[in-house]
């Protein structure tokens, strides 16, 4: 027993364990089965098997990898909290990049690990979530402050009329990403990504894609960290 056990107001925690990857999943589940105070009560491979083990043993928290196969553990966090919002989600994820961060958070997720996480960061991730607090990893709090105090904070007021799913596919493109690598950074359908560049061309009233990257980096969008 740890000290954590005596800072959650939870008698036990009921946790669910999302990740397509057999080993790490059964590694997870071994490691919170052994800690005081957490009840491991089910597990799930796919977006499907989420939803569903949600619906039926509704957990306190929920422990979810981004990336589920050809799925995503963003989509899942968005239909879970959709059905069940009261459950906390926990992203314990290989995924680091800014994109991936910030999409699970606009989903719903109430915390953001790194896989490699020390059992104790996980654990009081865990209590912090089910007490419906928000907790990042080390490394992802320090990037989520540069976004919001550096540069990124001044990408927001370009092109003012764009959401800021349109702003965020503009600059990719201005990064030089192809619709299909896209995608698979924000976590959307290739179709979704085409009708978001649709909207960006006619809001900014550029013709083609090659004109909306000049638009972009005029404004400052499209730099490599």
């Amino acid at each position: 027993m740890t000290a954590l056990d005596d800072a959650s107001s939870i008698s036990t925690i009921r946790v669910l364990v999302v990740d397509d990857h057999p080993v790490f999943r059964m590694g997870m589940i071994a490691l919170l089965s052994s800690i005081a105070g957490l009840s491991v009560i089910g597990e799930a491979a796919t977006v499907e098997e989420a939803v569903s083990a949600v619906q039926s043993a509704r957990p306190d928290v929920v422990v979810m990898d981004l990336h589920l196969g050809d799925e995503s553990g963003i989509d899942a966090t968005r239909r879970i909290l959709a059905d069940q919002p009261g459950v906390g989600i926990l992203a314990v994820t290989m995924m680091d990049d800014d994109d991936s961060v910030f999409a699970a958070m606009r989903a719903g997720a109430r915390g953001y690990l790194l896989k490699g996480a020390s059992p104790d960061d996980i654990e009081r991730a865990i209590h912090a979530v089910a007490r419906g607090e928000v907790l990042l990893g080390p490394q992802i709090a320090a990037r989520a402050i540069g976004f919001l105090t550096g540069s990124h904070a001044a990408d927001s007021l370009a092109f003012p009329q764009l959401t800021s799913r349109e702003r965020e596919v503009l600059d990719l493109v201005a990064r030089g990403l192809d619709n299909t690598s896209i995608s698979r950074r924000l976590t959307l359908s290739p179709k979704t990504v085409r009708n978001h560049l649709s909207n960006v061309f006619t809001k900014l009233q550029v013709p083609d894609r090659s004109q909306a990257i000049v638009r972009a980096r005029e404004a400052g969008l499209g730099r490599v960290d």
